[in-house]
């Protein structure tokens, strides 16, 4: 099983893209602070989180660095997109 990123892991792999977490939550239509906070709860975590928003985030942030944020994330939201709505 692959290891979560930590928070710096995160912000370098943005860095590297020039970007960060401000401009990175401007460009998605996300509020500044819940990007942060969603990032300070979730980095190094292996657990997925249950809430909508913060399965967003972190699956849209793991599409711009390139890499899975949490183990999975980018497998779980491809499979939650192929199944059919009841």
């Amino acid at each position: 099983m692959s290891q979560a990123m930590e928070k710096r892991q995160i912000q370098s792999r943005l860095i590297e893209r020039g970007s960060n977490f401000r401009q990175f939550a401007l460009s998605h239509g996300y509020a500044v602070r819940t990007v942060t906070q969603v990032v300070q709860r979730w980095a190094g975590n292996n657990k997925m989180p249950r809430g909508r928003l913060t399965f967003q985030i972190l699956r849209d942030l793991s599409r711009v660095i390139g890499k899975e944020i949490l183990p999975g994330i980018l497998a779980e939201s491809a499979e939650q997109n192929s199944t059919p709505a009841k």
